[in-house]
């Protein structure tokens, strides 16, 4: 039996950012083609409160769409529901979720939300109603971030690290996918150090320059211009090598060390590095097919509730900084 599933916000990660694909297009970025290719899942409804979205989700995907969860709830009980309405809904949506539509599982989009004390009910909500929540950091599913985490406890990649993360579009909404990854790689966040406040944007977000120490590592955050152009990028730095993590994961590449042709006794990266293989151009599909292993009890890599909620509180704690 295949579990049901509501979207829950037509924007560009519920529907839009593959609703223009050719049907044929191996990429799959929205929740919406995800769950609507995935074996294990039926795609039943959607939620927006926009006509025009509504109409196209029905057209694309030949399922009903409802301006409100309350109506959604005519279809049944569901057993995951998306969030991917604005963050600053997340908290009354995901209590009209647990009210009306009494899911298994959530997976909400990033962050959780913008307050620390909504985020905190959020998560606390699920838990007393026995609702599995998850958080769409969507990196965590991909092979190659796998691959890297399991280098690292191996000791492949020797710790501790030292690098740089460039994010764009703020610290919350984009650097909070960096923020969260860096800490799936290298521990707990330990302790911060404010460079720059950096400006502060019209959604309330804000874009400093700060030192983040994890549990195996230091990295400094620096923020780009998302108007120039995107900028998502990892250099790491490690005893035994070099990881680069390019294009937002699309180009993940490890150099190792080598001994120096020229001058004995001395340490060079490896002129070519290797290619870390990735699926980041299916990421929406990974992070389902994780779903679907964790509403089956498998093993599985997504971000859990309480592990962004840890995210959020490091973050803030940051913020208090500037």
């Amino acid at each position: 039996m295949r579990n049901r599933c509501v979207i829950v916000g037509l924007g560009k990660i519920g529907m839009g950012y593959d609703i223009d694909t050719a049907p044929e297009a191996r990429s799959v970025y929205s929740h919406a083609k995800a769950f609507s290719l995935h074996p294990k899942f039926q795609l039943v409804c959607a939620v927006d409160p926009s006509v025009s979205k509504r109409n196209l989700f029905s057209s694309h995907f030949g399922r009903p769409a409802y301006p409100d969860v309350q109506q959604a709830a005519c279809e049944g009980a569901a057993d995951v529901v998306v969030i991917a309405s604005p963050t600053q809904e997340h908290f009354k949506v995901i209590g009209d979720v647990i009210s009306h539509l009494a899911p298994k599982a959530i997976l909400c989009e990033k962050p959780l939300a913008y307050s620390l004390t909504e985020a905190t009910n959020m998560v606390e909500e699920c838990e007393s109603r026995n609702v599995k929540l998850y958080v769409n950091y969507m990196r965590r599913s991909d092979p190659g971030v796998i691959a890297i985490r399991t280098q690292i406890e191996s000791g492949k990649i020797a710790t501790p690290l030292k690098g740089i993360a460039w994010y764009s579009k703020g610290f919350l909404h984009n650097g909070s996918h960096f923020f969260n990854l860096l800490e799936y790689w290298l521990g707990d966040f330990v302790a911060a150090k404010m460079l720059s406040p950096g400006r502060i944007l019209e959604s309330g977000d804000c874009e400093p320059d700060v030192q983040v120490e994890f549990k195996e590592g230091s990295v400094v955050f620096l923020a780009a211009r998302e108007e120039a152009f995107s900028h998502y990028t990892v250099e790491l730095i490690s005893q035994s090598g070099r990881l680069r993590y390019e294009q937002g994961g699309e180009l993940v590449t490890w150099q190792s060390v080598d001994d120096d042709p020229n001058f004995p006794g001395y340490k060079i990266l490896r002129s070519t590095p290797d290619l870390i293989e990735n699926d980041m151009g299916r990421y929406q599909l990974n992070v389902v097919d994780q779903l679907a292993n964790a509403l089956a009890n498998r093993q599985n890599f997504l971000c859990t509730g309480r592990e962004a909620l840890a995210t959020l509180n490091a973050m803030h704690q940051i913020l208090k900084l500037r």
